[in-house]
């Protein structure tokens, strides 16, 4: 019977957000450790933390970049870095130091490919990198193959869409549930000057696979393009009037109120 991953996204969606859902979900641990393994020569290890927020438990999981590059400040842009530091329900920080790269999409589709992948979480991976190209090139009015990925096309976000993709198919999940996402307002500064939120990429991407942001009082973003990215890759519509009566829920712990759940088949009459 299909999976059926239910994305909450009451705070909004990220990769490293998505990622720490998924290992409360049940993902296996030392399939991500075998992933880091594997990208370990280019610089990249993780960190997972179990913390409370609102005295509600949740997963933090962090991925860092080490070498000569490693000290580079990102600047926002467009595709967003994806560290979430929820200090408060109203602030949502991105403060991390990583390589600055600036990659077209065949260049990260390498660094997909020689990755040591199932073929269906690599074929999950390459379709999320290609709906936020797809996304850019349209807010940039160039073609996919042409775009410039900034902060996406970073090491420490090419590594959360991995760690999807490897915990996504682990689970057996084949459909995503997307019902809303929260988003901030105000502007964000970019590379390219100050742009409001949502940026035009998630708001690209919202707009082609009909998911709905809920504009709320937070200042600054909540949803990134990897994180509605990841939402919209396999979703649904309309997926849960067919159904009447949930029997059972696999709900992950809470990172900065935000939820994940999967269901089988088998969880409805």
């Amino acid at each position: 019977m299909a999976k059926y991953l239910y994305l909450e996204g009451a705070s909004g969606i990220s990769g490293d957000m998505t990622v720490a859902a998924l290992l409360d979900l049940g993902g296996s641990r030392e399939k991500l450790n075998a992933l880091f393994a594997d990208l370990h020569s280019l610089g990249l290890h993780y960190a997972l933390e179990r913390k409370n927020s609102y005295s509600i438990s949740g997963l933090d999981f962090q991925v860092f970049v080490h070498g000569k590059d490693a000290d580079h400040t990102e600047h926002h842009e467009e595709s967003y870095h994806e560290n979430h530091e929820h200090h408060n329900h109203e602030s949502h920080g991105h403060h991390e130091h990583h390589r600055h790269a600036h990659r077209h999409l065949a260049e990260v589709f390498e660094i997909v490919d020689q990755a040591k992948l199932t073929p269906r979480a690599k074929n999950l991976a390459h379709r999320i990198f290609e709906i936020i190209a797809e996304a850019e090139a349209k807010a940039h009015g160039v073609s996919k193959e042409e775009v410039h990925f900034h902060e996406v096309g970073a090491l420490d976000s090419i590594a959360d869409i991995l760690a999807v993709s490897v915990l996504m198919d682990d689970l057996g999940i084949e459909n995503t549930v997307v019902e809303s996402l929260h988003e901030g307002s105000g502007e964000v500064l970019t590379q390219h000057g100050a742009l409001p939120v949502p940026v035009p990429a998630v708001a690209n991407i919202a707009a082609t696979y009909g998911i709905a942001l809920q504009k709320t009082s937070v200042k600054g973003e909540m949803v990134t393009p990897t994180g509605i990215a990841v939402a919209a890759h396999c979703v649904q519509k309309n997926a849960f009037p067919k159904f009447t009566k949930l029997k059972n829920r696999h709900r992950a712990g809470q990172t900065g109120f935000w939820k994940s759940e999967f269901f089988t088949g088998n969880d409805f009459d």
